[in-house]
């Protein structure tokens, strides 16, 4: 894995412990994106909407690259994405480089981080 990525993606982590408490792992942060991409404050899920929220996060987080497009939200306001492209084979190390990288970009495209302000 990319260095850089690595060092980048421990700042954004310590940075939403500081906020959310220990333990955001990649599950805990792919989560999070989920539910704030849900926008309904709700705070409680069933395990199948669990799934789906990952599944939020994960087009969410790859729509940039191409990977899916954003069609709408249905009348409970859940957003759906079309896939556009299938996503190459990818070594579990690759998944965890992109996945950490397009982390990074989410976090800072949406105002909700900043790498300038955070030393670590």
């Amino acid at each position: 894995m990319d260095y850089e990525i690595e060092i980048r993606y421990q700042k954004l982590k310590s940075h939403l412990e500081s906020n959310f408490g220990e333990g955001m792992d990649v599950q805990a942060i792919l989560f999070l994106i989920g539910v704030n991409e849900l926008e309904t404050g709700q705070s409680e899920f069933t395990k199948s909407q669990k799934t789906d929220l990952f599944h939020i996060a994960i087009c969410t987080l790859l729509e940039p690259y191409g990977y899916y497009e954003f069609e709408g939200r249905d009348k409970e306001n859940w957003p759906h994405f079309k896939l556009n492209k299938e996503l190459p084979p990818l070594s579990h190390q690759e998944q965890q480089y992109l996945l950490k990288e397009s982390m990074l970009e989410y976090f800072t495209r949406n105002g909700y981080y900043s790498e300038d302000e955070i030393t670590t």
